[in-house]
């Protein structure tokens, strides 16, 4: 350690308080965190990239400081994609600490990785109360039976209105208007079901009607449209 020459010439003064930091909440706890290994929980955090073409949700359960497991879901790039399959390869086995200070290819993912990071360390995590905090799995969990992100796109234009393309229950096929052609339910395809029905030798089309439903007043529309042709 090198004093500069005033510090040296100074005389000490004993430091009075010292009563550590101040716990925080962890999987049912208080701890006064002083290192990464004192650090727990699970929870998400949203990044973006420079040019804001992309984003990142990310879901981190962390244990004793080590990353157990990760859930890396990008939207908007296609490079994104690809940045989160190696991103979800560098993560886990790593300290918190480590992670926020690796490259994880993507600038959405990095600015998910410091969002979460200060959630974590803060303790603002989803399992703050949760005694014993969430298993390993529970991120997974996130995705439903399908094993697909939560994913919403609609288009729109003042000239020809909105168009659903997808939503939670999945990709839209059909929305059905009212007599004034007002938007009052849809028809959709859930490509989790769908693509686990071909798997299993189903024939397409009828793992397509399997994997389908409706949502709202569908069968009352007076008019039914193709949310990408017309």
């Amino acid at each position: 350690m090198i004093y500069s020459k005033e510090i040296e010439e100074m005389c000490k003064v004993a430091k009075g308080v010292d009563h550590g930091p101040a716990p925080i909440p962890e999987e049912g706890k208080w701890v006064k965190s002083k290192e990464i290994k004192d650090i727990s929980g699970l929870t998400h955090g949203i990044g973006w990239c420079a040019p804001q073409q992309g984003a990142c949700k990310l879901t981190l359960n962390v244990k004793e400081g080590i990353i157990q497991e990760a859930l890396v879901e990008t939207i908007g790039c296609s490079g994104m994609t690809h940045s989160a399959a190696m991103a979800g390869e560098i993560l886990v086995g790593k300290t918190i600490l480590e992670a926020l200070n690796t490259d994880l290819v993507c600038d959405a993912i990095n600015t998910a990785m410091r969002e979460l990071f200060l959630q974590i360390v803060y303790g603002r995590t989803q399992s703050a109360f949760s005694e014993g905090g969430l298993t390993i799995g529970a991120g997974l969990e996130d995705l439903g039976k399908g094993h697909r992100s939560q994913v919403g796109t609609i288009y729109s234009t003042l000239a020809k209105g909105p168009r659903y393309l997808e939503l939670a229950e999945g990709y839209i096929v059909e929305i059905g208007l009212d007599k004034d052609d007002q938007i009052i339910g849809y028809k959709y395809v859930n490509l989790g079901k769908m693509m686990e029905n071909i798997k299993k030798g189903i024939a397409v089309e009828e793992a397509i009607e399997k994997a389908s439903g409706k949502y709202g007043r569908f069968d009352e529309a007076v008019k039914k449209i193709d949310p990408r042709k017309e």
